[in-house]
């Protein structure tokens, strides 16, 4: 089975087809860095690092571009607010601080949540004279147009416009709410680069001292790093109308290339016990505060597993249940760990193909699963049930070293492809050396049939919140939740 992605731009599931056969080039809009990293930002970083691990677990070489809106309005009112100590700095100087910090700030959660960092992460002050360049070759083709100091894009100009969103210009017109600016052309015209206010930044450009319109930077990053034609474009569901659809506009108004881009990809958003995270409901959750209850492997775990095109709903009762699944993970692996170096070889040639077809079982319903437009909840489902499926095995008398060892590899494969590390913390504890002398000890106890010192050594592990098992092969130990 070929991978198909539901395409936005289609709105069908598509057979996906490399526009270079060697070489995925993925272009996903970041953040505007002006508050904390919050709960919807790690869904969308978190579904795009899978997307581009898939490709390279089926062995692509990605180019994968994330950019920094890093001058803004919202930046602009939060300069406003810093503390004295910034008072003899220029606005440029003090959205600079802003910016910085958050983005800083920003790399430290991704990198905790195991999201691979980006071939490039442009800036837009970085690409201000692209961003004027861009403007001005819109102009001289005639699908912008200059009033006082600011620009604007001529929508009606763009005869496609509304493909991606599905929307009909007569009907957009017919719903404008939006306050009417009489200089435009159009209400729906959007701007390309917006005059200088006082105590604004502003850079110098053939129409006046002012910045750059939202939408142009993004199709200047993405051409400049990915080339005129790219394959994946994603993002929040939210970018749909207007940011994507006037990406595409003025890209493809500029180069004449179409498509702009090959497939588009949105993922759902989250809400909070069943309403929409928003600051204004005061149902807002920054990953600081998420972090500081619950593993980051487990949120990890919990954002995949719902679609990505879905809504997730977050709430604590589903981190915990993703908390208890987790662990379950965790524990197989400790299982494994412990019989590996215990048990018998495999007995002949026989028993060693019977345990590669079993594997092939599973890994591929797992790869099926990621080929259905990256269904990471299929994906994990069926890492689940090779889990179920090496537990029952373990139980058997039937076992052997190589094919335990199988069964650890595919379940790192699996999830690896997904970037959910498998660490038992239990084993990271400066006081494991410790336990494992009791456990030694306790062990001698019983050969000797010293039940009173076996069980005053299980009492004495049990206050320390340690859980023993004793099995066929020894005893094996784990840290109560």
């Amino acid at each position: 089975m070929a991978l198909k992605i539901y395409n936005d731009l289609t709105h069908s599931s598509q057979e996906f087809e490399a526009l270079n056969p060697q070489k995925i080039r993925m272009y996903v809009c970041g953040i505007t860095p002006y508050d904390e990293t919050h709960l919807g930002h790690a869904r969308v970083y978190v579904v795009f690092d899978v997307v581009r691990r898939y490709f390279e677990y089926l062995g692509y070489e990605v180019d994968y571009v994330q950019n920094f809106t890093d001058i803004d309005d919202k930046i602009i009112k939060k300069s406003e607010s810093l503390n004295p100590k910034s008072e003899n700095k220029t606005i440029q100087e003090k959205c600079k601080e802003i910016t910085e910090r958050h983005i800083d700030s920003y790399f430290d959660i991704m990198d905790i949540l195991n999201v691979k960092r980006a071939t490039v992460y442009p800036k837009a002050t970085e690409h201000i004279q692209e961003m004027i360049d861009w403007i001005k070759g819109l102009i001289k083709k005639g699908y912008a147009y200059v009033v006082d100091n600011d620009v604007y894009f001529e929508v009606s100009k763009f005869e496609d416009y509304g493909k991606l969103s599905k929307r009909k210009l007569k009907d957009m017109k017919a719903g404008v709410r939006v306050e009417i600016d009489a200089r435009k052309k159009d209400p729906l015209d959007f701007a390309l680069w917006k005059g200088a206010k006082e105590g604004e930044p502003s850079w110098t450009s053939p129409w006046g001292k002012g910045r750059p319109g939202w939408h142009i930077e993004c199709s200047v990053m993405s051409t400049k790093y990915l080339g005129d034609q790219f394959d994946i474009h994603g993002g929040g569901l939210d970018l749909t109308f207007p940011h994507h659809e006037n990406e595409i506009a003025q890209t493809e108004a500029l180069t004449n290339k179409k498509p702009y881009v090959k497939y588009w990809m949105h993922n759902g958003f989250v809400n909070i016990n069943q309403q929409k995270m928003s600051k204004s409901l005061g149902n807002f959750f920054s990953m600081k505060d998420i972090l500081n209850k619950y593993d980051p492997m487990v949120i990890r775990l919990f954002l995949l597993m719902t679609h990505y095109r879905s809504p997730i709903n977050f709430s604590d009762e589903q981190l915990n249940e993703t908390k208890s699944a987790y662990e379950k993970i965790i524990k197989t692996v400790a299982g494994l760990d412990f019989l590996i170096n215990k048990v018998r070889e495999p007995e002949d040639e026989l028993e060693v193909a019977e345990t590669e077809d079993e594997l092939a079982i599973f890994k591929n319903k797992f790869i099926a699963a990621m080929d259905d437009d990256f269904n990471t909840a299929q994906a994990i489902g069926t890492a689940f049930e090779f889990i179920h499926f090496i537990n029952g095995h373990i139980k058997k008398d039937k076992i052997d070293t190589e094919s335990l060892k199988k069964y650890k590899n595919l379940l790192f494969e699996f999830f690896n492809t997904l970037g959910i590390l498998l660490i038992n913390k239990t084993f990271q504890d400066p006081d494991v050396e410790d336990i494992e002398i009791l456990i030694n000890q306790r062990n001698e106890a019983r050969k000797m049939k010293n039940f009173a010192l076996a069980d005053e050594i299980r009492n004495m592990l049990s206050a320390r919140g340690i859980v023993i098992e004793d099995t066929s092969y020894g005893s094996k130990w784990t840290k109560g939740s």
